[in-house]
């Protein structure tokens, strides 16, 4: 097993951004995996070579199921990657652990919840609380590398 170098180790915070970085990851990689258990189940396959393999080509189609979970993976990609970038910057600006842990943390299980009441199709308005809670530590740790920035422009 790989272990941090003793420098990273150092940053208490890195080490959370990384470890919440990865559980968003890898949830991301779930819903992928959905996806296509959704399109086999379904039938409905985006490209002509995977309909023509599972039972032709009138499988080249579209499915409410599968779009569903297109954009639930849509959505992760436009807010997991600004926040793999913030939480990276933030990290380096010495923040509180604490403090950098809760705006981990709120985010991730924002996220999780996201995907649960886009997935379930939750009742309203489950899905824009979980994604707008997941927004307020983007926005602070945003506002905060901009107030540690601003000196530099």
């Amino acid at each position: 097993r790989a272990a941090p170098s003793p420098k990273m180790m150092e940053n208490k915070v890195f080490l959370s951004f990384t470890f919440y970085s990865t559980i968003l990851i890898l949830k991301m990689y779930v819903v992928a995996i959905i996806t296509g258990q959704v399109r086999l189940r379904k039938k409905a396959f985006a490209n002509p070579e995977d309909a023509q393999r599972n039972g032709g080509l009138q499988y080249c189609r579209e499915d409410p199921d599968v779009e569903r979970c297109c954009r639930a993976h849509r959505n992760d990609m436009e807010n997991i990657f600004p926040f793999l970038f913030l939480g990276a910057i933030y990290s380096m600006l010495d923040p509180s652990p604490t403090v950098a842990r809760i705006h981990f943390l709120i985010f991730c299980v924002g996220r999780i919840v996201h995907t649960i009441a886009y997935l379930l199709r939750l009742k309203a308005p489950t899905r824009s609380v979980a994604y707008s809670v997941a927004q307020l530590p983007c926005f602070s740790m945003a506002l905060q590398i901009l107030l540690a920035t601003t000196p530099y422009w």
